[in-house]
């Protein structure tokens, strides 16, 4: 029902758009014609509404780019037509980052944000840097530099940036998921279609069925607008444009490697809180040759966030990074911050770690690529949203110049290439492929490059293997045995769940797909001891025994947190993960 009304109050307002135009001459037209819609209900039952630019996803890197779009529309005198497409029930209910924010995209963006009531409230008032043990923390010298930083949450900051895009003009439709780009006869993507609603698992239409929606970045002749895709990290729309025009070959050339995020923010006693206090961890619980670290960031309000990351190169099938975190609330310098206090959310989600090295071409015929799903995350600043934020602005000032002026997309590259955050990437571009060589040599050789060669080295380093190629059989290592959760500051897979207020539509056909349904077992189960049990954090995937007493694969996919893990670590590439009804999924507040 809700999104019945949403349609409709989208049609009407386009409507009303399209009456006032006709009522009046036509305003001065020149290579495009912005700012002027239509709606139109095409033969295969599904509403088509018109734009000049459509943006899928509320992320960072969207809202920037929407916000930078109107902003250059004002500035010039005319009009675009920008609408925003986001599969979570509301904006930030799918966003999860640390989040140590840096404000230099902010300031390019909304300059006079500090004297507005933005939920950027906290600065970092002092940065750590623990090398742990089982049961010690070693202060070593911090690698960090978050002098003017600020702990945020960002699923806070992107819903108040919505606000701001919908000031500006924006149409932003949370509770719509994509799934579907649009083409032309000439192969240039024209937009992109959301999914069907109501349908039931057989594939039957419920009472509740809703044909999909097309959000056209086109008239209806198919003259030239814009999409662009900021999914966020392995968008799954992202992806195949990715694999189809070969961008990620046309880019730096090499594959990406990701890691898993699983994060909890708590409530913790006043007298162990410290607004602003900023602490990074490296070694125990991981072992020396799995990458990854753990964060505890103090934001206002008695909150603290929580997270570990955990490389999906890691080669153990028995490690479990969900189990990982929970051990490492278990140190002693961590457990006395959390004892007293009350976990309030939890959720995980997967960040791309292959940074300069792996950037994709980021421009196909009819739009752009921008943000995470992208790529520009800065691994030893562990930061990418000020990078995601000025990819989304160079991909609008491209967009505006391509539309009103006849310019090329090709601006958005050339503009990237010139811009702090390809310098900061290319600085940076040593740092995660040095730790392929273990945790020592990785910080060995990431203090040169830090203090010693100063982002000026004459090499560049490559990735190992993808990381599904990177799992060892399970015949190479001995089984993890985790302890019990306590359910006070360690707890089981549903506990968490609940507190992430997940949420998927039970009756509808499973979004988790498998390409060939005989390999969980016969490969999975047989050489890798069934890893997708335990790389997920929510615990989509379990083996339960059939008629026979054989392991046979059940899927969860009620539980799924869209942090794509599954997409990434499944050792065969089996999983594909494809897009729920819009609105399912994760419900994140404060993340």
């Amino acid at each position: 029902m809700q999104r019945a009304i949403r349609i409709a109050a989208a049609a009407t307002r386009r409507a009303l758009s399209s009456s006032a135009a006709r009522a009046s001459p036509p305003p001065p037209r020149g290579p495009l014609a912005p700012g002027w819609g239509a709606t139109r209900w095409l033969c295969s039952g599904r509403e088509a509404l018109s734009y000049d630019v459509v943006i899928v996803g509320a992320g960072p890197a969207g809202l920037a780019a929407a916000i930078r779009l109107k902003q250059l529309c004002r500035a010039a005198d005319t009009d675009l037509s920008v609408c925003v497409l986001e599969k979570g029930s509301e904006v930030g209910a799918h966003v999860l980052s640390g989040n140590v924010f840096e404000p230099r995209a902010l300031d390019e963006l909304i300059p006079k944000w500090r004297q507005e009531d933005s939920p950027i409230r906290v600065p970092v008032s002092s940065d750590k840097f623990w090398l742990l043990t089982k049961n010690q923390a070693w202060t070593l010298p911090s690698p960090f530099d978050n002098k003017g930083n600020y702990v945020i949450s960002l699923s806070q900051l992107v819903r108040w940036m919505a606000t701001k895009a919908e000031e500006l003009g924006v149409e932003v439709y949370p509770g719509f998921a994509a799934s579907e780009i649009l083409y032309d006869e000439n192969q240039i993507v024209t937009g992109v279609a959301t999914n069907d609603v109501g349908i039931a698992k057989d594939g039957t239409k419920r009472e509740t069925f809703q044909p999909g929606v097309e959000l056209r970045a086109s008239d209806f002749e198919n003259t030239g607008r814009i999409t662009l895709l900021a999914e966020g990290c392995r968008g799954s729309l992202s992806e195949k444009i990715i694999r189809n025009h070969k961008l990620r070959e046309r880019g730096q050339g090499q594959h990406q490697t990701y890691a898993l995020g699983i994060k909890e923010v708590w409530e913790i006693e006043e007298g162990k809180h410290n607004p602003g206090s900023v602490i990074h961890t490296v070694g125990w619980p991981l072992d020396t040759k799995t990458y990854g670290g753990s964060f505890l960031y103090h934001l206002d309000d008695r909150q603290l966030a929580i997270g570990l990351v955990v490389a999906l190169n890691y080669r153990n099938p028995f490690l479990s990074p969900y189990d990982e975190f929970q051990k490492f609330k278990q140190h002693p310098a961590v457990r006395k911050l959390l004892e007293g206090g009350t976990a309030i959310q939890y959720g995980a989600r997967t960040l791309n770690e292959g940074g300069f090295q792996s950037i994709p071409y980021p421009i196909f015929p009819g739009g752009a690529i921008i943000g995470c799903s992208a790529g520009f995350l800065n691994v030893p600043k562990i930061k990418g949203t000020h990078t995601a934020m000025k990819s989304g602005m160079l991909a609008a000032e491209a967009t505006f110049k391509s539309l009103v002026e006849g310019s090329s997309m090709e601006l958005y590259w050339e503009n990237l290439k010139k811009s702090w955050i390809w310098e900061e990437l290319h600085k940076a571009r040593n740092y995660r492929p040095a730790f392929e060589y273990g945790l020592i040599p990785g910080m060995v050789l990431s203090a040169l490059e830090r203090y010693i060669f100063k982002g000026k080295s004459p090499y560049t380093l490559k990735h190992g293997r993808p990381d599904h190629e990177a799992t060892d059989t399970a015949n190479l290592h001995a089984p993890i045995q985790y302890p019990k959760p306590d359910g006070h500051i360690t707890f089981d897979v549903p506990t968490s769940l609940y507190r992430s207020n997940t949420n998927h539509e039970h009756d509808q056909p499973p979004h988790l797909r498998l390409r060939d349904p005989t390999v969980p077992e016969r490969v999975n189960v047989a050489l890798y001891a069934a890893p997708e049990s335990r790389y997920c954090p929510a615990r989509v995937y379990e083996y339960i025994s059939d008629e026979k007493g054989d392991p046979k694969l059940h899927i969860n996919a009620q539980n799924c947190l869209h942090c794509k893990a599954c997409d990434i670590k499944d050792p065969k590439q089996n999983i594909e993960w494809t897009v729920p009804e819009g609105g399912g999924g994760p419900g994140y507040t404060v993340m």
